[in-house]
């Protein structure tokens, strides 16, 4: 009874405190919700919001809306490049640790940094495997106390019960654990770890015993998009409140299974079967890597004009690498995103805040309508989408080109 006291009280001054210095950030959060709800006929939604939506509020942490990769204003940090799996898909090729990695004191001046930009409220820590750093502990407990909700991107399968209530005391609000599969051959496959499934689910359970939120992240591809479907089923199941649905950019290691990456009918395939699927999930599914969702709900419904279009513009952002979205590395590299392979510059050599307000990288990406080029620089639905830069990076060279897996009608 305690721990979940403890749970609620920090969850409701949270929420006080956000309702009270930013209100509009709560409305908008909670207008993007029902907008999908409205586009999806999402029918379990009462379900979600009865079950998720209190401890959803610290995790989205005053968002602006829906964009890619959850939510749009938010930095990520790849703690380490060190991983106890060697995952097909990792775009980072999470393995072995680094030599020019951060050290403790490098990354607590990070920290101090990041603070200093107010509308970022969460720190996503990841990696790698981020639990594979010596000082994760005493790196989250720093930034709790500089006033950042914690967020943990982890595969799980370190997490036990001691480790869970470890990473709660030190502010971290949500986990978000890696499965790709709920058949546990594909998902050990994927993985490359025999143990990778079981023990993920260890970790998952823990979580939950903890009393944060469990989000639940997975990478569609060629060799498990027929497993989707009733991976989103045992997603609810396992008690997820959030699905986040990557879809594979060829970049780290996903450059050796190019191959597996959807093409332009399988990304449509996908966009109809998360709207299909949110409507009789309880979890909340967003898309990763698959900035055409919003604009695709909008045409599939008809709402792609008007007063609709204009209240869309206000909450689901798209693509936001670069925009509210930023990615340091684990040597101090600063890019728009873990897809889009670009270096604005390294914390060591420059400070963050000088990277982040005057980098041409951030500058081009802040003014989509002047800086993208092909259709997406021309298209209807650039403030709602903006094309994939990531999938423009690696496919084209350029993270400014169109999105050539787009299929919207966008004249």
């Amino acid at each position: 009874m305690p721990i979940k006291n403890d749970i609620l009280k920090n969850l409701f001054d949270y929420g006080f405190r956000l309702a009270f210095s930013a209100p509009s950030l709560l409305l908008r959060q909670f207008s993007s919700v029902i907008y999908l709800k409205y586009l999806t006929k999402w029918s379990c939604f009462g379900k979600w919001l009865a079950r998720y939506s209190i401890k959803s509020i610290p995790v989205s942490a005053g968002s602006i809306g829906m964009g890619c990769i959850g939510f749009p204003n938010h930095p990520v940090w790849e703690v380490t490049s060190r991983c106890n799996l060697n995952c097909i898909h990792c775009h980072t090729k999470g393995g072995n640790r680094s030599d020019e990695e951060l050290t403790t004191e490098e990354g607590k001046k990070l920290i101090d940094e990041l603070a200093r930009v107010r509308k970022f409220r969460i720190l996503v820590y990841t990696g790698g495997e981020p639990l594979m750093r010596d000082d994760i502990f005493e790196l989250l407990e720093y930034s709790r106390k500089a006033g950042f909700i914690n967020i943990v991107a982890t595969n799980g399968t370190l997490i036990d019960d001691n480790i869970a209530l470890n990473l709660k005391k030190c502010g971290v609000a949500g986990i978000a654990v890696s499965l790709d599969s709920c058949c546990s051959l594909v998902h050990n496959k994927i993985r490359k770890n025999f143990r990778a499934f079981e023990d993920a689910l260890r970790g998952i359970e823990a979580v939950k015993k903890s009393g944060m939120l469990l989000q639940v992240n997975t990478t569609a591809m060629e060799m498990n998009f027929e497993d989707l479907d009733r991976l989103v089923d045992f997603i609810d199941e396992l008690g997820s409140g959030l699905l986040l649905l990557y879809q594979l950019v060829p970049v780290g290691r996903g450059k050796d299974i190019r191959d597996s990456a959807l093409n332009a009918d399988y990304n449509k395939k996908l966009l109809d079967f998360m709207a299909r699927k949110q409507k009789d999930s309880v979890a909340l599914i967003e898309p990763v890597a698959s900035p055409q969702y919003w604009a695709y709900l909008l045409e599939k419904s008809g709402k792609n004009s008007g007063i609709w279009l204009k209240l869309a513009q206000k909450v689901f952002h798209g693509c936001v690498a670069g925009n509210g979205l930023v990615y340091i590395k684990a040597n101090g590299e600063v890019w728009p995103c873990p897809f889009v392979e670009v270096n604005a510059g390294n914390i060591k050599e420059k400070s963050f805040l000088d990277i982040w307000e005057n980098s041409d990288v951030f500058k081009n990406l802040r003014n989509k309508k002047l800086a993208l080029n092909g259709r997406c620089g021309k298209c209807r639905y650039i403030d709602i989408c903006g094309g994939c830069r990531g999938r423009s990076m690696a496919y084209r060279g350029n993270y400014l080109d169109d999105d050539f897996l787009c299929f919207l009608n966008n004249n």
